[in-house]
């Protein structure tokens, strides 16, 4: 059990973590240009307008963030609480240092610029240790989580600048930066987390009744609505609307095809709730990375068919089988939800890049595949740098999803290392999926007779 003393120390740790990130917000952080009181000639007026205008966006990739992805968690019948508090624990906590990491890599001048679109930038951040999260839920306590946070940012702010500033592959939606690197990292730490041989069977209370798997229910409907936003944020020009349009066909077909689907593998014909409450999402993550580009609306439909079809049948037959072969307790399923689905996204990225033209994107080009323009503006021959053909820049898109597992999987195996290995305590198996450890909960009251 652990001691109250040992309780206080690790949220010492916490709060002079946040005590450093203060030190460095005031060293490094200053505001951009489009936050600062509009000059006499009103030369900045359009960029901060430009800005204001994505508010909407933003505010629905909060409802994401806080809401969505927490009370997704919640379909563990004794961890409510730790589900809910950890999600707005940990997004708080990489809002900020994201703003950091992400900033120290385009410093100008030295300092780090701060805007609406940095914060959504890093409220993007946010979503990859909650994917981890859902890999290991339960299993460990808030000052590892913490310390896996920390180190997860930081390589995947250096992954997605790789993947987007050097590569310069497209990823709109974040599925091979974002999804992908959440998830294989979260796997990667599970298995190295992972309980001995006999120990390997569920816990007493990992495992869902028919209250908590409605509240998750509630976490499953606000990503749905939202999901477009996160996906479209960041798309430039008519990118954006396409992003929106292809994402709802995408998650729209993901989610009868899961009814389906699950019906038709799961006991007695049955709908099983943990496929509701995932697969249904799987077209978002699936159509993410190619969302604003030219799918058509058949492009989309079929996206999200074959997410919506991988991810039920990987909760079937996929999850049961990792853990019982590899030890490989995968709490959420998130290889099912996020892992697959992005592997999908990242093949399709490769398929539509290899047909884009000129004659199809016209100036969208620029924005979207930045590496197919040459200097004078049109596409070239040219392989590497500036003027890749379609066919190099399908590879680029290949090649950077296996720069992603690379990453994920290896920081996530010397991640999980140092949390096993190091002075952190870890959860016994009677101590797991459960708040009491953590939280004050109310005694339970008497039944009336």
């Amino acid at each position: 059990m652990h001691t109250p003393a040992s309780k206080v120390s690790g949220y010492v740790v916490l709060m002079i973590v946040q005590i450093v990130f203060l030190v460095l917000f005031w060293l490094f952080v200053r505001y951009d240009k489009s936050a600062l009181p509009a000059r006499l000639d009103n030369e900045d007026a359009g960029s901060a307008n430009e800005h204001v205008s994505k508010y909407p966006q933003f505010q629905d990739i909060q409802v994401m963030i806080f809401i969505g992805f927490g009370f997704l968690m919640t379909f563990l019948r004794k961890y409510g609480y730790s589900a809910t508090g950890y999600t707005l624990f940990l997004a708080a906590l990489v809002v900020q240092w994201a703003v950091l990491m992400k900033g120290f890599l385009h410093m100008e001048g030295g300092k780090i610029s701060l805007s609406l679109e940095s914060i959504i930038d890093a409220d993007i951040a946010a979503a990859v240790p909650l994917i981890s999260m859902g890999a290991l839920l339960g299993r460990t306590t808030p000052i590892q989580l913490l310390c896996m946070s920390i180190i997860e940012v930081a390589l995947f702010a250096a992954n997605e600048y790789l993947a987007l500033n050097i590569l310069s592959i497209c990823d709109c939606g974040g599925s091979i930066t974002v999804h992908a690197f959440g998830a294989y990292f979260g796997l990667a730490v599970a298995m190295m987390l992972r309980p001995s041989s006999d120990q390997n069977e569920a816990g007493k209370h990992e495992g869902p009744n028919y209250t908590s798997d409605i509240f998750a229910m509630i976490g499953t409907t606000f990503l749905w609505v939202y999901w477009p936003s996160f996906n479209s944020v960041l798309a430039a020009g008519n990118g954006g609307e396409r992003a929106i349009l292809n994402t709802f066909l995408s998650l729209a077909a993901a989610t009868v095809t899961s009814f389906v689907v699950s019906a038709l593998v799961s006991h007695e014909n049955k709908l099983d709730m943990v496929h509701v409450q995932n697969s249904t999402l799987a077209g978002g993550v699936a159509v993410g990375t190619v969302c604003n580009l030219l799918l058509g609306a058949h492009g989309a439909v079929l996206i999200g068919i074959i997410a919506g079809t991988v991810s039920v049948l990987g909760y079937r037959y996929l999850t049961p089988w990792l853990t019982s072969n590899l030890r490989l307790h995968d709490t959420c399923g998130v290889h099912n939800l996020h892992g697959m689905p992005a592997l999908i996204s990242a093949i399709a990225s490769a398929i539509y890049a290899s047909l884009v033209t000129m004659d199809n994107y016209q100036s969208e080009l620029q924005d979207i595949f930045p590496a197919m323009v040459g200097n004078n503006g049109t596409t070239t021959k040219i392989m590497g740098g500036l003027g890749r053909n379609a066919s190099s820049q399908a590879g680029y898109q290949l090649f950077g999803i296996a720069l992603t597992l690379i990453i994920a999987i290896g920081g996530g195996i010397l991640t999980g290392a140092a949390l096993k290995y190091a002075s952190f305590r870890n959860l016994q198996k009677d101590e797991q999926h459960q708040d009491e450890q953590y939280w004050e909960v109310p005694a339970l009251e008497p039944k009336e007779e």
